[in-house]
């Protein structure tokens, strides 16, 4: 019996290492498919707090919530059983949805980039005040969050599911869920901070101490920065993420002219740059990522613009 109960703890000893093991993968995949979404992550932080725009500053962080809740129900109720299903039952399906969400980021991009330049916004701005009822407001600004919030939320689920697609559909299931709950509480957690920091500021500001003030008044002044360049990284963010999907796409599909020419430069440039080779070789991979993502964002702005005038 003692033998018996001996094998039985190493078992349960095996298992729980082995549960372990699986965690630890579970986790250092998440993360990596954290980071390869980087640059829809970037854009949804920029994006998000326009949606309280119009709203009185005690509501600011209930709405936020309630965007994050819906965010949170988009990947997990919605996206995520579509992505095991796709990965289950049509594997190759996932090179040309990922391509197609890469083309969508580069016209976003393309499109900003545009409207920049141009000074022309093809979107009318809404007057939020002509909507009197506060309650009706904020569903409506909640609403179009949340559907914002899908596009990109899907396009996070995609890129997340190509870098597990090899393990077994259990644990891409994990990676993703961890994935989820991760992305959402980093980015409305940001989203948060961001929105209050003019309220953090003002009231610094206010206290008798100087240090205070300084510090308070350097937040409110630096808020507007801050929106302009997480506006600039997301738009540079997603023509990198977006090309660099399609030149991995590309190379899929045995077209690999342009990947080759990218894998070359790449190479040379590292090899003349000594100790600093790994970081010139991401550099210059990614900034051809993101020329070919302005370059195919362009054109889809540039067809787009031709048939709706």
């Amino acid at each position: 019996m003692a033998s018996g109960l001996i094998a039985l703890l190493d078992d349960i000893a095996g298992i729980a290492k082995l549960a372990a093991s699986s965690l630890d993968d579970v986790t250092g995949a998440a993360a990596k498919a954290s980071s390869k979404a980087a640059g829809v992550v970037i854009d949804d932080a920029a994006v998000t707090p326009r949606y309280v725009v119009g709203l009185t500053p005690d509501r600011e962080l209930p709405i936020i919530w309630k965007i994050a809740l819906g965010s949170l129900r988009n990947k997990l109720l919605f996206l995520l059983p579509a992505a095991i299903a796709i990965s289950a039952f049509a594997p190759w399906a996932l090179t040309p949805l990922l391509m197609m969400g890469g083309s969508y980021l580069c016209f976003e991009a393309a499109e900003k980039l545009f409207e920049a330049m141009s000074g022309q916004h093809d979107e009318p701005i809404e007057d939020l005040a002509e909507i009197a009822d506060p309650a009706a407001l904020e569903d409506r600004q909640v609403s179009g969050a949340i559907r914002t919030d899908f596009i990109l939320s899907g396009e996070i689920m995609a890129i997340a599911l190509s870098s597990v697609s090899t393990v077994p559909l259990w644990e891409q299931a994990l990676v993703l869920a961890v994935v989820s709950v991760l992305i959402t509480a980093g980015v409305y957690g940001a989203v948060a901070f961001i929105v209050k920091m003019d309220d953090i500021g003002l009231h610094m500001a206010q206290q008798p101490s100087s240090f205070n003030q300084t510090v308070g008044r350097g937040l409110v002044n630096t808020m507007p920065v801050l929106m302009r360049a997480l506006s600039v990284i997301g738009t540079a963010a997603m023509l990198w993420v977006g090309g660099g999907i399609i030149v991995h796409g590309l190379e899929v599909f045995g077209l690999a002219a342009i990947p080759d020419t990218l894998h070359h430069l790449a190479a040379a440039a590292g090899a003349v740059t000594g100790p600093l080779h790994a970081v010139t070789e991401w550099l210059v991979t990614a900034l051809g990522s993101g020329i070919v993502g302005l370059i195919v964002g362009g054109v889809i702005v540039a067809v787009l613009h031709k048939f709706k005038h």
